[in-house]
């Protein structure tokens, strides 16, 4: 997003979290009805449309989402809403986006209430790792041609009773309604949410062999020391790095392992 979309979001994070501080109101319930908003407004097209078009009026806009969402969503859900349509978007599906979002935050926002938000984290990572190592299991969650309520078994079989409500909720709504991104890019894009909900980045660490208690603590601080804010790891096995470790923080590659030491000689060599 940019301009005008990402001021928007910006606001209505910030009256999500609002929101959510009252302990009277449950984030899990929130979530699953911004999910179902999310759903209808990705669905309805001239409708998205209608709410973000700048020429009409906000309130106007806010009274058309409240006639619509009225006795569907509580009041808080219809409230946070009818805000986002307040605003401005630079475009339609920034909206959409933007529900989406939200109804991921709210979710891991239930997580972080109940303690759970670092299993999460750990979940969406490992849960990846197996997709990324499945073919079968990938092109069972993504295939087209299959229902939303078979992948939904699906990953009812695979997580129920086994990951936290909140990782099967986040990675069932992933699956089922993906609005054109790759499995992979969704549930990285869970895990970097995840992270900001403690302030803090996100480093794969790939390594040989599992890193002791003392290792994986003193990366995490030299980490957070580097980039100067609190560290999650993501710890990953790959005998093929041969020693030593591979670090990537966001876009950003440090490489530390053997195997790339060899790779880097050899290309030195060739030329």
């Amino acid at each position: 997003m940019n301009g005008a979309s990402r001021e928007a979001l910006a606001a209505a994070r910030e009256r999500l979290d609002a929101l959510t501080d009252s302990t009277s109101v449950d984030a899990a319930a929130l979530a699953d009805e911004l999910a179902a908003v999310t759903a209808l407004l990705d669905r309805e097209v001239s409708l998205r449309r209608v709410l973000t078009d700048p020429a009409q009026a906000g309130e106007a806009k806010a009274e058309l989402a409240g006639r619509i969402l009225g006795g569907q969503v509580s009041g808080t859900t219809a409230d946070l809403v009818a805000g986002l349509v307040r605003s401005r978007w630079s475009q339609s599906r920034d909206l959409v986006d933007a529900l989406e979002e939200l109804a991921a935050l709210a979710d891991l926002t239930a997580a972080q209430t109940s303690g759970t938000l670092d299993d999460v984290e750990d979940e969406l990572f490992r849960f990846g790792r197996i997709v990324a190592s499945n073919t079968g299991l990938r092109s069972a969650l993504t295939d087209r041609a299959a229902g939303a309520s078979a992948k939904g078994e699906l990953l009812r079989s695979l997580l129920g009773g086994r990951a936290q409500a909140t990782t099967e909720r986040l990675v069932t709504r992933l699956v089922t309604a993906p609005r054109g991104r790759s499995l992979e890019a969704g549930l990285e894009s869970l895990s970097q949410l995840a992270a900001a909900r403690r302030n803090r980045m996100v480093a794969v660490v790939t390594s040989a062999v599992p890193l002791s208690d003392t290792q994986k603590q003193r990366l995490g601080a030299a980490l957070a020391k580097l980039y100067g804010r609190p560290m999650h790891l993501n710890l990953d096995v790959d005998p093929d790095v041969l020693g030593g470790i591979r670090v990537q923080v966001g876009d950003e590659i440090i490489n530390g392992s053997i195997a790339d030491r060899l790779e880097d000689a050899g290309r030195r060599l060739a030329s």
